[in-house]
């Protein structure tokens, strides 16, 4: 019997024919930098469950991004960790606000960076939802209101881009109506569409002091086994007025990315989070694995499901790997 003609492995023989034929390309320019930003001066401090990853004052957050944009990666989101928190979360919405800070301090210092901001009200809430509270429940259409208000103060501070990840019905309708009555009708809405009530967030919720205080947050974020459900809310969001949209976690949904990036022509994120990073860090840490190339793999996974953009905190890292070739 004679061998087949086919031989799959004439293509792998070197590396130039391996970067030939390769189908999906890995650039920073993929990447979207997740960043923790607190209040003082000078503060650069370790997140314990995020090894490598910190919280940083807006002066450190305005360093931090010009070394990331010097190494190619265009683009940051940010989260606010404000001094103090309240059952209202009032603090997301105030035009001095730790995020409002930051904002206006890289359009001055950094304006080549594009800037995104998280809208939600976990991080400012003493309670630890991302809604306001009434008898324990978590109330859907008052806090579409807040969350207007937050994207409106974030757009006045300068952001380039508004994300909503909070989960509440119609909260990308609201936002949209707002910016557009307050004159921001230019600017786009990044809908976390398909966000997961995920085990995978637990080292974000010790980075922005956000675990809820009771109860979860199963009734507002999405049954990990639920995959219609997504493409139901995806939808959603994209007819609301959503110009992106993303999946999160990546890794444990690279099905869904996948699914949504066959069904819908917009621009597809998808969030490569904490938990994803800290596995793989601590794993690198024991000598489990070699850091550099699950890295590498771990984002090329994602862009090859489907993603046109990771956001991941392994950003600047990967930039300088995919530098030095």
């Amino acid at each position: 019997m004679s061998f087949p003609i086919q031989r799959p492995r004439r293509l792998r023989r070197t590396p130039a024919l391996r970067n030939m034929v390769r189908e999906t390309e890995l650039s920073s320019g993929d990447f979207i930098l997740p960043l923790f930003v607190c209040p003082g001066k000078g503060v650069r401090t370790e997140i314990q469950a995020m090894p490598g990853c910190h919280r940083l004052s807006v002066d450190e957050t305005v360093a931090e991004c010009e070394e990331a944009l010097s190494l190619g990666v265009p683009s940051v989101i940010l989260f606010g960790i404000p001094p103090s928190k309240d059952p209202e979360g009032s603090g997301a919405w105030k035009e001095d606000g730790i995020v409002q800070q930051a904002v206006r301090a890289l359009k001055k210092s950094v304006p080549d960076l594009f800037v995104i901001t998280d809208v939600c009200l976990c991080e400012y809430t003493d309670h630890g939802h991302c809604g306001k509270i009434e008898k324990g429940e978590v109330l859907n259409d008052p806090t579409l209101e807040v969350l207007t208000e937050t994207a409106v103060s974030h757009a006045r501070a300068g952001a380039d881009l508004i994300a909503p990840s909070d989960m509440m019905d119609g909260r990308v309708a609201a936002i949209r109506q707002g910016l557009d009555a307050n004159g921001f009708s230019h600017l786009p809405i990044l809908s976390y569409a398909a966000k997961y009530a995920s085990a995978f967030y637990g080292p974000f919720r010790e980075a922005a002091d956000s675990r809820p205080q009771f109860g979860d947050r199963r009734s507002y974020q999405m049954d990990p086994a639920n995959a219609r459900e997504a493409m139901r809310e995806v939808q959603l969001d994209i007819e609301e007025g959503a110009d992106m949209v993303m999946v999160k976690p990546a890794l444990p949904c690279l099905d869904i990315v996948r699914r949504v990036r066959e069904a819908f022509p917009v621009p597809l994120a998808a969030y490569q989070v904490s938990g994803e990073y800290s596995m793989i860090a601590a794993a690198a840490r024991n000598g489990w694995i070699d850091r550099n190339l699950v890295i590498l793999e771990s984002l090329t996974a994602i862009r090859r499901a489907g993603a046109d953009l990771v956001l991941t905190y392994f950003a600047k890292e990967a930039a300088r790997l995919l530098k030095a070739g």
